[in-house]
Parts: structure tokens; C-alpha cells; sequence
């Protein structure tokens, strides 16, 4: 999310044809991750109670959710919020992460207290109104049948687009997405929404993203009066959740970065984890936020070195989704960052 965060790494089924039939977007990218598998669990488990009555039929794989949501999405997903709510990642481990450490009560204000000071150091070229921020990310999502173990499928890579324009806009950027487990491989998919929208939460451009106020108590405020807290969730943690989303879709500002890191210690219940994975393998720094209430939970990690933000965990809590203990069901990492003139270009390094 800002300069060292730009060098942070260099037949369709059914249901995903549903989806792609219409590309409005009611819901931001952002918001996809905690909807993803809930939706698409859904989804899947409703298709295949319409086909019980055939012989014909056999249980089906849970798709990834589509590159873009139709219009009835919001209104599914935010039903199913009361059923499993919360940040998208969380901790626990399965192969190749670890658990919340039991570590010093400061750890987490230690830690961002750095990232947030190596944040304010870095230069960020400003982006014009004209450009787009790119973004290039390897995900794994589960792939396992609703009601079932969650089994996470191949890293694939997805690339976005953000729009910067000043104003209200249906078409807040540009989705691509490549890979043996990518919906609608290679294609360019606009991010729209059914009424026009302007920069904020839903479509954070670095103009915006500059406006912000640089004192953590009073950017925390703001985030607070702006974020929309889903059903059975805390206000803290969707506070958590909502700056998780902004680091891995944006290019900001050092003092906002700086701002926003510093705002994330004084919410309460974050947590430092000493070592986490992302879907890269890299290794970093973890910073979590636990909810009593949440059947889910989220983890950031940064570099250890530089101590730019490099991807995401998530994991379903003890007992939720019927599990013993804490199961990883989705990753990310943030492999590229840059700016370009026009939506389906690529930074010269990423091409490379």
C-alpha cells in the first residue's frame, strides 16, 4: 500500500454461469472475500437440492465465487452474514501457518507502531485521476462441498484495475483473473454498480485516500461512522475487516498508510503473530483481530524486512463450519503494485 508494498513480490460450472450473467457489482470487491464462500456454499447447496429427484446428479464442487456478483448478490449475502459473520481471515493452523501467539500484551502495538513509522518513510508517486491502480494477487479459496471439510484449491492469479476519477462513477475498475482454478480466465470484467458511486470506503481512490485525517483517533472515528457492521459482527471487527480490504486493493498515501497502521493498534482485541503465511509462501509478521461472536477471523501479514503489507489469511473459528478447531479456508498474496494509464495494462515489471 505504499512504495515498498509496489515491490511486494513480482467449461464454467453452472453456478458460475449464474453469476456471470450480469456484471454489477452491489458489493465492493472489497466486501467479496467475506462473501465469497458463504455465497457460493449457498449457492451450490441450493442447486443441488433442486436436482435431487434425478439419478443423474452427483454432489458437486463448490465454485470460487465469480469475478462479478449480480445485482441479487447484496441481498443473499447479507442474509447469510447472519449465519457466519465476521473478518474474512483468522488463525489457526493448518499447513503452513501458525496460531495466535500467546505472546506479549504489546506485541501488536509494537509491531504496528514499526510498520506504521517503515510506512511514513517510503515514497508513493501520487496517481492521477486519469490512471488506474493495479494490483496483482495469487489467491486459493476452497473448493470443498457445502456442508462439508473445506479442501482450499490451486493458487490462481487475479489482477484489478481501479478506477481514479473524481466523481460518481457505475464502474469503479477492472477484474482479470488467470489459472486452472480462475472463473472466467482472461477476460476483462468491469466492477460496475446498479447507481453511481463516489470515492469512499466502496471505491477508495488515492485522491480520496489522501483526504483522510492523518490522526489515527480521528481516521479510527471516521472509519467507525463509515463501515458498515454486518449482522452477529462487532463494530471493532468490522472496523478490522474494512482496513484489511483497503490494504489489498490500493496504493496510499505515506502519511495515510502511517495514519491507518496506527489506528489498527487501538482497536481493541488485536493480536501480534510472529509468523504467517501467505498464498506465495512467504513468510511475515501477522497482525489478527479475535471476536468472540465471529465464526471467522482475519490475519494481515507483512514483510518482516520492509514491513509492507503482502497478503491475507483466512480461517473458519473452532466450531464454526463444523470444525474442531481453527481451519484455514482462504489465502492471498499481493505479488505486484503499480500505476497505468489505461485498464488491462500491466507495469513493465509485472510483464516481466
Amino acid at each position: 500500500m505504499n512504495a515498498d508494498n509496489l515491490r511486494a513480490g513480482s467449461a464454467r460450472s453452472e453456478a458460475e454461469e449464474l453469476l456471470a450473467a450480469s456484471a454489477d457489482w452491489d458489493l465492493s470487491p472489497s466486501r467479496r472475500l467475506h462473501h465469497k464462500d458463504l455465497l457460493m456454499q449457498q449457492i451450490d447447496h441450493e442447486l443441488s437440492a433442486s436436482k435431487e429427484k434425478s439419478p443423474a446428479s452427483s454432489r458437486r464442487r463448490l465454485p470460487r465465487l465469480a469475478l462479478a456478483l449480480p445485482a441479487m448478490s447484496l441481498a443473499v449475502a447479507g442474509a447469510l452474514v447472519v449465519t457466519l459473520s465476521g473478518g474474512d481471515h483468522g488463525s489457526a493452523p493448518a499447513a503452513g501457518s501458525t496460531a495466535s501467539a500467546p505472546a506479549r500484551a504489546d506485541g501488536a502495538t509494537v509491531t504496528l507502531g514499526r510498520i506504521a513509522a517503515a510506512a511514513m518513510k517510503t515514497e508513493t508517486p501520487p496517481v492521477k485521476e486519469d490512471q488506474f491502480v493495479y494490483v496483482q494477487r495469487l489467491a486459493r479459496e476452497n473448493k470443498g462441498a457445502f456442508g462439508g471439510p473445506v479442501m482450499l484449491g490451486a493458487a490462481h492469479r487475479e489482477e484489478s484495475w481501479m478506477a481514479q476519477e473524481p466523481g460518481s462513477t457505475t464502474t469503479t475498475g477492472w477484474l482479470r483473473a488467470s489459472g486452472k482454478e480462475a472463473v472466467m480466465p482472461g477476460q476483462l470484467i468491469p466492477l460496475t454498480s446498479a447507481t453511481p458511486v463516489g470515492p469512499g470506503l466502496w471505491y477508495p481512490t488515492y485522491a480520496w485516500l489522501a483526504s483522510l485525517p492523518t490522526d489515527p483517533d480521528d481516521l479510527l472515528e471516521l472509519l467507525h461512522a463509515q463501515t458498515t457492521v454486518g449482522e452477529g459482527e462487532s463494530e471493532d471487527e468490522a472496523v478490522f475487516r474494512t482496513i484489511g480490504d483497503l490494504l489489498g486493493r490500493v496504493i496510499m498515501p505515506p502519511a495515510t498508510a502511517s495514519a491507518l497502521y496506527k489506528a489498527v493498534a487501538r482497536i481493541p482485541g488485536v493480536t501480534w503473530i510472529p509468523d504467517a503465511v501467505d498464498a506465495a509462501g512467504r513468510h511475515g509478521v501477522g497482525i489478527t483481530h479475535k471476536d468472540s461472536g465471529s465464526a471467522t477471523r482475519s490475519v494481515l501479514i507483512f514483510d518482516g524486512d520492509t514491513l509492507a503489507y503482502i497478503g491475507s489469511q483466512g480461517y473458519f473459528v473452532g466450531g464454526a463450519q463444523g470444525t474442531a478447531g481453527d481451519v484455514l479456508f482462504g489465502t492471498d498474496a499481493v505479488m505486484d503494485r503499480g500505476v497505468v494509464d489505461r485498464q488491462g495494462e500491466v507495469p513493465a515489471k509485472a510483464a516481466g
